[in-house]
């Protein structure tokens, strides 16, 4: 993807800081419309410095929303559409023998790229899917012995069809550990659809989106995010929401201290995308579902039909302190 007009690293100043995520917010809902949360749900999820996994029916913006993504935050952007037959080296790259020079030489994959887009990802087989894993935790991959660093900032965001479909193969636990986030897009709203119907073509739209922010800024920004403050009582919010998933007859498995530390990331991000002085209650309640869902594992036979009212249970149960 090619960038334009990109800034220089974000200014020392809160309201600069404030325009580049309240202009980022409205140039992806431009695109992505009706799905407010859903946007600042995925941006605060990249400034947490994790990965998304977007998970719903074909045909809602999973992929408009990476696309878009990438484009208003200034990143180089590669997609992966993954399949049965996807080979790791097809995603991280291989060694060619040149016989000019008489050396093997490597041949980047679609990995080396800012934000990564592996589309339909649990298309593919484990053995493909395995393939990021390295990628996503180290911000590198290993090739014919030798350590490659990745570019800087470096996100994946995998977007994934209902695991009842054909022909789809279910992501293991440790590759679902990886991505901070997972959200659903859903349907539009009466009034936005009937604007994607009669309006003007969204990828065509997205072609004329100028880059609000570089990757230097984003970096900036992350590191922002991570001074945003915490209370003790804040802390002693989410051990009560983590200790309840452990001790809940409704969860077989709870949450671990890193799906703790990723509620804390994704609470601080979320915070600093609405323009909290700090991290409460009601950022921890936001991001709970996007961030813990996928980590939870029902006991059998729960009453709860999907991880949201799951994680909505939890929210319930756990007074505020």
């Amino acid at each position: 993807m090619q960038r334009t007009n990109t800034l220089e690293p974000v200014p020392a100043d809160g309201n600069a800081r404030r325009a580049v995520v309240d202009e980022a917010r409205k140039s992806l809902a431009t695109i992505i419309l009706g799905k407010d949360e859903q946007i600042s749900l995925a941006l605060a999820c990249l400034l947490a410095r994790g990965h998304l996994l977007i998970e719903d029916l074909p045909g809602l913006g999973k992929t408009m929303l990476a696309q878009a993504l990438a484009r208003v935050l200034g990143l180089s952007f590669s997609r992966v559409q993954f399949t049965s037959d996807l080979l790791p080296a097809d995603i991280i790259g291989v060694s060619v023998f040149r016989q000019e020079s008489g050396e093997f030489e490597f041949q980047p994959g679609p990995v080396f790229a800012q934000l990564i887009l592996a589309d339909e990802v649990n298309r593919a087989t484990p053995k493909a899917q395995s393939a990021l894993l390295e990628a996503m935790e180290e911000h590198q991959v290993s090739v014919d012995g030798k350590t490659r660093e990745l570019p800087s900032p470096f996100f994946v965001i995998a977007t994934q069809n209902p695991g009842d479909q054909i022909g789809t193969f279910p992501l293991p636990e440790s590759q679902l550990d990886r991505f901070l986030m997972r959200i659903a897009i859903g349907y539009p709203d009466e009034e936005s659809e009937r604007e994607l119907i009669a309006g003007d073509d969204r990828r065509e739209m997205l072609r004329d989106i100028r880059a609000i922010a570089s990757p230097d800024m984003l970096v900036s920004l992350q590191a922002v995010v991570r001074e945003v403050p915490v209370t003790d009582a804040l802390v002693s919010y989410i051990q009560a929401l983590v200790r309840h998933t452990r001790e809940s007859a409704d969860i077989e498995i709870g949450l671990s201290p890193r799906g703790a530390q990723a509620l804390v990331a994704a609470a601080r991000a979320h915070a600093f995308v609405e323009n909290h002085s700090g991290v409460f209650p009601d950022d921890v309640q936001a991001v709970f579902a996007a961030v813990a869902g996928h980590r939870l594992k029902p006991a059998g036979g729960t009453r709860f039909r999907n991880p949201a009212e799951l994680c909505q249970h939890v929210i319930d149960r756990v007074a505020i302190p």
